[in-house]
């Protein structure tokens, strides 16, 4: 067993496997190996110095090694660097040859599963709740009673839970759009700082309590939209329509036109939604298509030079029509079937696009892509 002694503010770990007896050092008090298996009441009162002594418990006991780490330290009692021991237990850095302390107390900021829950079926170690959030009346940080498990949980806790769903809660509908919306962003696969202004959106479409009666899913899907829109990093209508709950893209399309409708009348200004450009889609439309490297940075050049020129289709267009005249110039050519598919534009669209962007060939492509004979047998629209 161990002691930790403290003498003058300063403490030491020793051994009491052997008998012991105190004896002074330069520096403070240790116990030295001897017959007496106590320290001597007169020596310690007299100089009247606060002797608290604690034993360690048995704390790991269920743990086959115990928690210590060893590393060097410089130890101010024996004057040089030595093999240090840091107890996580007791949170000391105990030098292991004088048995000095060298830091008391210390902070564990590893992490503590232990788990906090009523069930003990239930091994979640989350001990803290969500984020704040200051988009709802509370900041987020209202208490919210659990539902027990079955024949395991109590009556009162029961009955609590049922009474706080009973009473109103004004940020219900805010915390429920609030998931949808994660949800959505989730299934897209985007950044959380869309996901925040999403949020934003709809709170401050809702705070002018004009969106009763209109299709909720089809609004949520809007704030998305505008949400990418206003971070660069746009998406379809019609892959936002493919999380949208059943919201149809006319749908969709006519709650936008609300959102800033309302947004405008609130700043007194129009709303800007930033400007879509065809390279904005053209990396994830390459990825959905399985396209090597070299093609991504071809059409990624290929679609900026684009620019240049006085073609009046949309971005999504040129942005498919580009990738169909890349894969007919690789090795590995894709069907206008599956480029449909991948971007969300229809066959006759990429057509028509493709026939816009024909007469620019040769100064779209990048030369290092493709040469001039190579361009020459591509079939004409």
């Amino acid at each position: 067993m161990r002691i930790a002694q403290t003498v003058s503010g300063r403490r030491r770990w020793c051994s009491t496997t052997r008998p012991a007896t105190p004896c002074v050092r330069s520096a403070g008090w240790c116990w030295s190996r001897t017959r007496s298996t106590r320290p001597p009441s007169g020596g310690l009162s007299q100089t009247n110095r606060a002797i608290t002594t604690r034993f360690v418990t048995e704390r790991r006991r269920k743990r086959k090694k115990e928690e210590v780490e060893m590393s060097d330290a410089y130890c101010s009692d024996c004057k040089r660097q030595t093999e240090v021991v840091f107890d996580h237990s007791a949170g000391d850095t105990v030098c292991s040859e004088c048995g000095l302390v060298l830091e008391s107390h210390s902070i564990d900021e590893t992490s503590e599963w232990r788990t906090f829950a009523n069930e003990s079926g239930d091994n979640d170690p989350v001990r803290v709740g969500g984020p704040t959030n200051p988009l709802l009346a509370d900041g987020g940080l209202s208490t919210v009673i659990a539902k027990p498990n079955g024949a395991t949980g109590e009556f009162l806790s029961s009955s609590l839970g049922r009474w706080q769903n009973r009473g109103s809660n004004p940020d219900r509908g805010l915390i429920l759009a609030f998931k949808t919306i994660a949800t959505m962003s989730d299934r897209l696969g985007l950044v959380a700082t869309i996901k925040d202004r999403a949020n934003e959106i709809y709170k401050r479409v809702e705070d002018q309590k004009s969106s009763r009666g209109r299709n909720q899913d089809a609004l949520l899907a809007a704030c998305l939209y505008i949400a990418c829109r206003q971070e660069d990093k746009p998406r379809t209508v019609k892959e936002i329509c493919s999380v949208a709950n059943g919201a149809t893209k006319k749908e969709i399309g006519r709650a936008k036109e609300y959102i800033v409708k309302q947004l405008g009348l609130e700043n007194g200004q129009s709303v800007e939604m930033g400007t879509i450009h065809a390279g904005d889609f053209m990396r994830r439309f390459c990825s959905n298509l399985g396209m090597n490297n070299q093609a991504v940075k071809a059409a990624q050049e290929a679609v900026t030079k684009s620019e240049e020129f006085d073609i009046r289709r949309s971005p999504i267009s040129i942005a498919a029509a580009v990738i169909y005249i890349i894969t007919q110039l690789s090795d590995d050519k894709k069907p206008l079937k599956d480029i449909s598919v991948a971007t969300g534009v229809a066959e006759g669209t990429i057509r028509n696009s493709y026939k816009d962007l024909y007469p620019h060939v040769s100064k779209i492509i990048p030369s290092w892509y493709a040469k001039e004979e190579d361009l020459k047998n591509l079939c004409s629209p």
